[in-house]
This record gives C-alpha cells, sequence and structure tokens, in this order.
C-alpha cells in the first residue's frame, strides 16, 4: 500500500515540475494538475496537503542535491582549491541536468515559497554560494586562480552554470559528462588567449 502511495508520489511531482515549468507555479492550478494526472480534482488532496507544498518538495530535494554533490566534490582537503573547483563545477552541471525540469523550477520558482520557507531558502542559496566563494578565495591565495574578487567571481560562475535548464536537451550530440567538462574549462580558462 505505501509503495502505492509513493509512486502515485513520484507522479504528482513530476507532473506538478512540468506543469510548473512550462505554466509556471502562479498560473498552475490544482485543478490542472489533477486533470494531468488523471485525477477528480478533490482527490489530489489525498496524497498532498497544497500546491506550495509540492514547490517546497522540488526546492528542498534539489537544494539537498546540490549541497551533496558540493560537499563530495570539494572534500579531498589534500587537492588544491582549483581542481576541487572544477569538481564543483561538474557536480552543479550533473545536478542541473539530472532532471533539468526540476533545475529550472528551483531556480526560477522559488520566489513563490511562502514564509518561512522562503527565508530558508535564500539562506540555503547563499551558503551554497559561499562554498564557491571560499574555494575561489583559497584558489586565489595559493596563485592557482585569477579572482581579484572572489565574490564576483563566484556569482558570475553560478550565473553562467545555471542558464544550462534554458538550453539543455537530454538526448543531445553532447553528454552531460562532455557538458559539465566542457563548461568547467570554459569557466576556468575563459576565452582569452594568453602568450607564453
Amino acid at each position: 500500500m505505501e509503495t502505492a502511495l509513493l509512486s502515485r508520489k513520484d507522479q504528482i511531482d513530476q507532473t506538478a515540475t512540468a506543469l510548473f515549468r512550462t505554466r509556471g507555479f502562479a498560473a498552475t492550478s490544482m485543478r490542472e494538475l489533477a486533470s494531468a494526472l488523471g485525477m477528480e480534482a478533490g482527490s489530489i488532496y489525498s496524497h498532498i496537503r497544497s500546491k506550495e507544498e509540492l514547490l517546497h518538495r522540488i526546492c528542498f530535494r534539489l537544494a539537498d542535491e546540490f549541497f551533496a554533490g558540493f560537499d563530495e566534490a570539494t572534500a579531498d582537503d589534500a587537492l588544491p582549491a582549483a581542481p576541487r573547483l572544477r569538481r564543483a563545477v561538474e557536480s552543479h552541471v550533473r545536478v542541473l541536468t539530472t532532471d533539468s525540469a526540476a533545475s529550472a523550477v528551483f531556480l526560477h520558482e522559488w520566489r513563490h515559497l511562502s514564509e518561512p520557507a522562503r527565508t530558508e531558502f535564500l539562506a540555503l542559496r547563499e551558503q551554497y554560494e559561499a562554498g564557491f566563494r571560499k574555494l575561489i578565495a583559497q584558489g586565489a591565495a595559493a596563485g592557482e586562480l585569477y579572482a581579484p574578487d572572489p565574490a564576483f567571481a563566484a556569482l558570475t560562475l553560478l550565473a553562467s552554470l545555471n542558464w544550462l535548464p534554458n538550453w539543455y536537451r537530454p538526448g543531445g550530440s553532447l553528454s552531460t559528462a562532455d557538458i559539465a567538462h566542457r563548461l568547467a574549462n570554459q569557466l576556468l580558462f575563459g576565452l582569452e588567449v594568453r602568450g607564453n
């Protein structure tokens, strides 16, 4: 019985994620969600309390995945900062591309979270960005990275990465690993040809 409920919960989450991505959270009604699931509008409430509960689950599940990936990527303190930053970038790309619809919702629809979830979400985002700032500052201090302003560098890096759900299409000519590798190279090495 519980397995069937979990399966239905997953269906609801996936359908809500797709609708939130295409229509936006505010424009998606519970009636539309129920219809897309082939359910009566009233029966959906036996599985969830509200539309915002779905948004909360999506946003905080993705936040957990970003943190888990970052922690794993940067755990080896024996490695210099630059390779750990590369691993963190690649991990970020993997999370974004594993479920690009959920990633798009995470990046754009979090604004519809109500308090106290909104403040908690923003605190998590700040904490995550701080991890990138710290890595970049360490790399700059060690002479591995050119970053006169680690905060600006971290924001630029994450803004570039977070555009990915807008153009990434599963099944394209590049694998997720290829995209992660190319983005890491592009963002860490830049475009300018440097003299010998």
